[in-house]
């Protein structure tokens, strides 16, 4: 009995579990508590397996494998096809959603693994700090999935804002067939120049680009703004200028550059086009009887928001041979290898100064040039909101959305290692007051047959040619004449600007196409 007593009466020692629950117990169960929180952070279901649950542990380590899977075998997709993307608008929604759903269930998923193994009764200073430590955690594991939901939602608005679907524009694709069986699609490049303190658009810049759909291979074929007399489709715009475009008017010399904005301003010339689609149906039609060639679609870019564009990339390097001086203040691009931001860029391409027309439609093509070979996916990626927001004040087109992912496929080839040969048809070539429309048809049509033969038909002699010009290969370098307007050379010999106006044809003409890798400073 009295064994029993003393028993009764002798203090009772906490156990193991008990003495946890003590306040020292509880702050050194913290750290361990944030460990295995953090471990279900990366592989769900470790901190429930740890404290005994099982079933919860494997049926969330089970949806975090699916997930792993799944995420590896989109992967394995994109790789196979990573354009595909570009042009699955639904699909791009669906991917924002998903993302965003999965941030959530991931920040829910650590703030469960807490609950399950945070010790109880914790003081006031170690639950602060818990909580502080897994909110952390929470934005770690969200802050990627909101990134990549709004940078899918970015370029899903992107792309609907500069481009349409097929069936808007009254066309049909078809995606297995993009280039319906075409050797060569053709793209009208154009450069709009929508100053403020100017009416309308002029299209001082005009190129047709014609890609090899199996090579890449391109041929960038140039018109001047200054082309006069210029044939018009058939039509009301025929009927009204039979003898060629002459202008709205006597205080308008009827240049090329001008057709673009007449269409806008004379609805009656092409019936039930909308208001800023005219101008581009004309033009584009009009480049196509000047070349003899169809134009399939065309991307218009104002001159002010391709600025934007080049700051957005974080500028454009390019190699400069001589100076250009530029705009009112007396501004001038030294010489040298230099990386121009978006307003020195503009100046680049548009400066005349000391120049002409023709030499600056060379520097055009080799600033293009130069912006195709650097804008690599890094730039794009790190910089992705300022591009997209440039592009949509800059750029429109009426290439539908379902030729995106064919058409970014396609500039890959350009982009590495495609041939770009450029044919100018500039003075002395074309003599811009009166051109010889049927030579530039004839030489548009030997520069793409020689191109797609190959080197050896490029060298060989044509009629149409020169005897300087048949004797060396298309492509390979030789002395630049103003044809070539590299912007490197002089300021085209005979130019109706180079030459005092007489815009006299020099005796020997370059009639073939000149690579850019050659022509352009590197």
């Amino acid at each position: 009995m009295a064994s029993r007593s003393a028993d009764s009466r002798a203090p009772e020692r906490p156990s193991e579990d008990e003495s946890e629950q003590q306040p020292s117990g509880r702050t050194r169960g913290l750290p361990r508590a944030l460990a295995l929180t953090l471990a279900s952070a990366v592989v769900w279901g470790v901190a429930h397996l740890w404290a005994g649950r099982r079933i919860a542990g494997g049926v969330l380590m089970g949806l975090f494998a699916l997930l792993v899977g799944a995420g590896i075998g989109v992967g394995i997709w994109l790789k196979s096809n990573p354009f595909h993307l570009a042009g699955q608008l639904d699909l791009l929604t669906t991917i924002v959603a998903g993302m965003l759903v999965l941030g959530l269930v991931w920040v829910l998923v650590v703030v469960w693994s807490y609950v399950v193994v945070r010790p109880a009764g914790m003081s006031a200073g170690p639950r602060t700090a818990g909580s502080v430590a897994v909110a952390v955690l929470c934005f770690a594991v969200a802050a990627p999935t909101v990134w990549a939901a709004h940078t899918t939602y970015v370029a899903h608005d992107t792309i609907t804002s500069i481009f349409h679907s097929a069936h808007s524009n009254g066309r049909e694709v078809d995606t297995s067939d993009p280039w319906n069986g075409q050797r060569r699609v053709n793209v009208l490049l154009l450069g709009g120049d929508a100053a403020a303190n100017r009416t309308g658009v002029r299209t001082d810049s005009m190129t047709v680009a014609s890609i090899d759909t199996e090579t890449g291979n391109t041929v960038l074929l140039s018109l001047p703004r200054n082309l006069e007399k210029v044939q018009m489709p058939a039509g009301p715009a025929h009927d009204r200028f039979p003898y060629g475009f002459t202008g709205d008017g006597p205080e308008t010399p009827g240049l090329l550059n001008e057709v673009y904005q007449y269409a806008e301003d004379h609805p009656d010339l092409l019936p039930g086009v909308g208001k800023n689609h005219r101008g581009p149906e004309l033009l584009t039609k009009t480049i196509s009887g000047i070349l003899g060639q169809r134009v399939d679609y065309y991307i218009l870019v104002d001159m002010f928001g391709f600025a934007d564009i080049i700051d957005a990339m974080g500028g454009v390097k390019i190699r400069i041979t001589h100076p250009i001086p530029y705009g009112l203040q007396g501004g001038v691009l030294e010489p040298g290898y230099r990386k121009l931001k978006g307003k020195d860029a503009l100046w680049y391409g548009r400066s005349r100064t000391d120049s002409d027309d023709y030499a600056r439609m060379g520097r055009q093509k080799c600033l293009m040039r130069a912006i195709a070979k650097q804008a690599d996916p890094q730039t794009v990626l790190t910089k992705f909101d300022k591009l997209a927001a440039a592009a949509k004040r800059a750029i429109s087109t009426d290439i539908p959305q379902e030729l995106l992912p064919p058409f970014i496929k396609l500039s890959q080839k350009v982009k590495n290692g495609a041939q770009i040969d450029s044919l100018s048809f500039v003075p002395p070539l074309i003599y811009t007051g009166n051109p010889d429309y049927p030579l530039i048809r004839r030489l548009t049509a030997k520069a793409l047959t020689e191109q797609e033969a190959g080197p050896s038909a490029s060298a060989s002699p044509s009629a149409s040619a020169s005897p300087s010009d048949s004797s060396s290969p298309s492509g390979s370098p030789r002395p630049h004449s103003s044809s070539d307007a590299s912007g490197s050379g002089g300021t085209g010999s005979g130019g109706s600007e180079g030459t005092g106006g007489t815009g006299a044809p020099s005796p020997s003409p370059s009639t073939k196409p000149v690579n850019l890798e050659s022509s352009c400073p590197s």
